[in-house]
């Protein structure tokens, strides 16, 4: 096959992947993006779409404010719906000690000058949630966060990348990277695809790239497990979780209850592929219906994973590479991407146009890993 040259390569085409590429082709670049399967297969389609700046890392709250007001508007910038739904975010307290935990957070959430996150009593939370448990005290909560559908969300980026002239080529692996005279060459499938940027969005893979240039980042593939039973009665409207147990559930307008939290499945990574352990999902539904009664009697109808990169810190890897020109890394999100991806896109467009990255970003570079090459790699 002939040899190709683009202005940007995209390596893994989730939502991230498609967030960048829709940014750099809006910028007048030509765009691919290579992605092993079908776009969106793993984390982005397996996610629980929550669009929370509830309880995040203090590194990531002024971005997912910031998202937040990306999401609102979303369905006119793609031109397809993506599901979003500002329906709140409660992480809830099933005892003192988790009240006092949540306490702290707010406390420290105020110290850093964000005021998004308030702190309410039990009569406040049966307000808010009338069919959570008894011996609930109280709870965390940001009103104006909410949840998508990572389904619509994927077809909407993709869509529009597409009709942006993005080329999106599925179902071939990338073999590995080496430096040209103006870029990077990509080794995919036999054929070089030649960038004068290449954008390391390879999810749960995007370790094992960084690695091949010298970066090595430590992460780990989780499974992630989700869930979702078959239709019940309306019973809540925010994102429901727990401080201290692995929950996030919400209801979706059909009746559906889509129940995670962070649960990790089994993992086989070289064969791309992950199935869920049937204990841990009934464990996920028992502490849903401890926190919700309702759900006693709900029935699964159905359970599945997707492979996500889980870092050491738990936080992503952005910012460009330090070995290798031209590439910039951004992967890593730990489970919690997902609010991220009308954000990162932009962003990441600003760094391959040669703008300094944008400060908030800097708790997220590949750096902080490990000690680089001193030089950058040979052509």
């Amino acid at each position: 096959m002939s040899d190709r040259r683009v202005d940007t390569a995209v390596i893994g085409g989730g939502l991230m992947g498609l967030s960048v590429a829709l940014a750099e082709a809006r910028a007048g670049r030509s765009v691919v993006v290579l992605e092993a399967e079908r776009v969106g297969r793993q984390a982005s389609s397996a996610s629980a779409g929550g669009v929370r700046s509830l309880n995040r890392d203090p590194a990531e709250i002024a971005l997912s404010r910031e998202a937040l007001g990306l999401w609102r508007t979303l369905h006119a910038d793609l031109g397809q719906d993506v599901g979003f739904k500002a329906s709140g975010q409660i992480r809830v307290a099933e005892d003192a000690d988790a009240y006092d935990r949540l306490a702290a957070r707010a406390a420290l959430t105020k110290s850093l000058g964000h005021t998004h996150e308030e702190l309410i009593g039990a009569n406040a939370l049966r307000d808010l949630e009338p069919a959570v448990a008894s011996h609930t005290v109280g709870a965390l909560v940001v009103r104006d966060d909410g949840f998508a559908d990572p389904l619509k969300a994927v077809r909407a980026y993709g869509a529009a990348a597409r009709a942006a002239g993005v080329q999106i080529r599925e179902g071939g692996a990338v073999k590995g990277l080496r430096r040209v005279a103006g870029g990077i060459a990509v080794e995919w499938d036999g054929e070089a695809v030649e960038a004068a940027a290449v954008v390391n969005t390879a999810g749960a893979w995007g370790a094992d790239l960084a690695a091949s240039v010298g970066e090595p980042v430590q992460m780990e593939t989780a499974a992630l497990q989700m869930s979702v039973t078959e239709r019940v009665a309306p019973f809540v409207r925010a994102v429901v979780g727990t401080e201290g147990r692995k929950l996030s559930l919400k209801q979706s307008a059909a009746g559906h209850v889509i129940i995670g939290g962070g649960h990790r499945g089994a993992v086989a990574q070289k064969a791309r592929h992950g199935a869920p352990i049937a204990a841990r999902v009934a464990q996920n539904v028992a502490t849903a219906a401890h926190l919700f009664p309702a759900l006693k009697t709900a029935r699964i109808a159905r359970s599945w994973v997707g492979l996500e990169g889980w870092t050491a810190d738990s936080l992503p890897v952005i910012g460009p590479s330090e070995t290798l020109p031209g590439l910039v890394h951004v992967f890593g999100f730990s489970g919690h991407g997902f609010a991220l991806v009308p954000l990162i896109g932009p962003l990441i467009a600003d760094i391959i146009a040669g703008k300094e990255p944008d400060t908030r970003l800097q708790p997220f570079a590949p750096a902080r890993f490990c000690k680089t090459q001193s030089e950058p790699m040979n052509a």
